[in-house]
């Protein structure tokens, strides 16, 4: 397949649901095409496919990605490349997020969330640098407001993120200036799915957002359009979308 002249190509991991299927459906509907990439939620995936190129054919690819060794990452880059023959934007969404608590985290659990939070990204990053040259493309890597100032009982996930910053920065000098890196640090945006929170525990959260209101999978998706095509001289920055959370 061919890509349209001057159709965008972006490619979000872990975009079969919740904010990275959202980030897919805002770019879709500006005119980019989208690669959906997946792990397990392969019928998300595919229905969201479905959807979007029953607006426009030939817009959206599901793309199975489970990394686990350097072939896989470079399977996965040909395969992304393949498909239109170019990306000019790389979101890296896919996340894992649980609590690993002093006295009962395991070797597992670490291995699981540096891999999806800070490995994967990474060498991510480097299996589809070469394309993103040619494009003068950018990466954007999606943080948590609490690599900043980590959350309780989640020593793993923020140290991932915080290493994950750094690794924007460290690509922002690296591969300046043909491809620029920045990444987006979300507020409270959706309500954990798999740890239901109570109402009030809902309400004790929101009492801590200087804005007093939840942000949307809306105001994510916003950034990543500012920082992927009306940022031409920003690089190695981390964007706050968190309603003031952060101060």
């Amino acid at each position: 397949m061919e890509q349209a002249d001057l159709v965008k190509v972006v490619v979000v991991t872990g975009a079969a649901k919740r904010i990275g299927a959202y980030l897919c459906e805002y770019f879709h509907t500006r005119g980019c095409n989208v690669v959906i990439h997946y792990q397990h939620s392969k019928c998300d995936a595919l229905e969201l496919e479905a959807r979007l190129n029953k607006r426009r054919a030939n817009s959206a690819v599901a793309v199975h990605g489970i990394f686990e060794s350097d072939s896989d990452y470079h399977h996965f880059a040909a395969q992304v490349c393949k498909v239109w023959g170019t990306i000019d934007v790389l979101i890296n969404n896919a996340s894992s997020f649980f609590p690993t608590p002093i006295g009962s985290t395991c070797t597992s659990d670490a291995e699981n969330l540096l891999h999806s939070n800070l490995i994967m990204p990474a060498l991510l990053v480097q299996a589809l640098a070469a394309q993103l040259k040619k494009t003068e493309g950018c990466i954007i890597n999606m943080l948590d407001i609490y690599a900043q100032s980590p959350l309780r009982e989640h020593m793993l996930y923020c140290a991932a993120k915080a290493g994950l910053a750094s690794v924007t920065k460290s690509l922002a000098k690296e591969l300046a200036p043909h491809i620029r890196a920045n990444a987006i640090a979300p507020g409270n945006i959706l309500w954990p799915s798999k740890c239901p929170l109570s109402e009030p525990e809902k309400a004790q959260h929101l009492k801590q957002i200087p804005m007093n209101k939840q942000g949307a999978p809306e105001d994510i998706a916003k950034a990543a359009y500012f920082l992927a095509f009306d940022a031409d001289y920003v690089t190695g920055q981390v964007l706050n979308v968190d309603g003031g959370k952060g101060l």
